[in-house]
């Protein structure tokens, strides 16, 4: 794993520090507003996914407002900064985003950004909380 903490480790002190400064980081009147918007944003194909990362959509701000926080939270956990398996329990509203985009991920990544989501990814793949989040999520959208 490209974390510093080994398996064996817990969180510590400064893990705790750095969730609890996202969390306030999430608290902000316009991140609430934009984390707002996309919870009720549900792409149904590809074509979604793509109409709400160009500029002129009315929830492109939002989309790239949550998704790049998301991925710096979950990039802190990939390298290190914090305790991999904390930072998802306390934000894994992230890995709802990257639910309700992973149908797309491939195509998206052939044809807008080949790097899109990995720290999301990152976190579904090696962390349990990750993984079983993702799994709750995709489980749930099956059955709307």
């Amino acid at each position: 794993m490209s974390h510093l903490h080994d398996d064996a480790d817990g969180p510590g002190p400064e893990d705790a520090q750095v969730v609890l400064k996202l969390y306030e980081l999430r608290r902000e009147e316009v991140m609430r507003a934009s984390r707002d918007t996309l919870i009720r944003w549900t792409p149904k194909s590809y074509a979604d996914l793509a109409a709400i990362t160009q500029f002129d959509h009315e929830h492109n701000a939002a989309f790239r407002q949550v998704s790049s926080y998301f991925e710096m939270a979950y990039g802190l956990a990939r390298r290190g900064a914090a305790h991999p398996e904390l930072v998802v329990e306390w934000c894994g509203e992230g890995i709802l985003l990257f639910a309700k985009i992973h149908p797309y991920l491939a195509e998206f990544r052939e044809k807008a950004s080949p790097t899109a989501f990995r720290n999301a990814e990152w976190v579904t793949e090696n962390t349990e909380a990750g993984a079983a989040r993702l799994k709750m999520f995709l489980d749930r959208f099956k059955t709307k």
